[in-house]
C-alpha cells in the first residue's frame, strides 16, 4: 500500500491551470476565479516565467476598489502576490502536508527546470490521502 511518503507532488498536482497575465484587468481576473469556480491561479509574464499569484484574499482589496469606482480596478500586478513559495514535482507529499499545517497557502505552484508544469493544494492532498485510505 502506497504512503504520502511514496507519493509525489507529479502524481497528485493540476497540469491544466487557469493562468493569468500581470497587465490584463484585474476584475477580468476575478470573473474567472468565480465563473471557473477556483481559490486562486498563477499570474505568467509573456515567456511564461511565474511571476505571482492571484488568490480570493488577493481580490478582496479589488472588490474595495471595484465597487467604489466603475468597476475598473487596474491589471492583476497591481494584486498579485509576488511572494511566492514553490514545490518541486519529486517532493513527496508528506512534506507537502507538512508545508501545507506551516504557511497560510491553499496552494502551491509546482517549477521543473524553472518552468511552470502545475499546481497543488491541500484538496489535491486530500485527495491522495482519501484514495489511499
Amino acid at each position: 500500500m502506497a504512503t504520502l511518503d511514496s507519493v509525489k507532488v507529479r502524481d497528485y498536482m493540476t497540469t491544466k491551470l487557469v493562468t493569468f497575465h500581470p497587465d490584463m484587468e484585474v476584475m477580468h481576473a476575478v470573473h474567472t476565479l468565480v465563473e471557473k469556480g477556483i481559490s486562486g491561479a498563477p499570474v505568467v509574464d509573456a515567456k511564461g516565467n511565474l511571476v505571482g499569484i492571484l488568490s480570493q484574499r488577493d481580490c478582496l482589496e479589488v472588490a474595495l476598489t471595484a465597487a467604489q469606482d466603475s468597476c475598473i480596478a487596474g491589471p492583476v500586478a497591481q494584486y498579485m502576490s509576488e511572494k511566492l513559495q514553490t514545490v518541486d514535482p519529486e517532493m513527496n507529499l508528506t512534506q507537502l502536508a507538512t508545508m501545507f499545517t506551516t504557511a497560510p497557502f491553499r496552494r502551491y505552484p509546482v517549477i521543473e527546470n524553472g518552468q511552470l508544469v502545475g499546481q497543488i493544494s491541500r484538496s489535491d492532498v486530500l485527495r491522495a490521502i482519501s484514495q489511499m485510505c
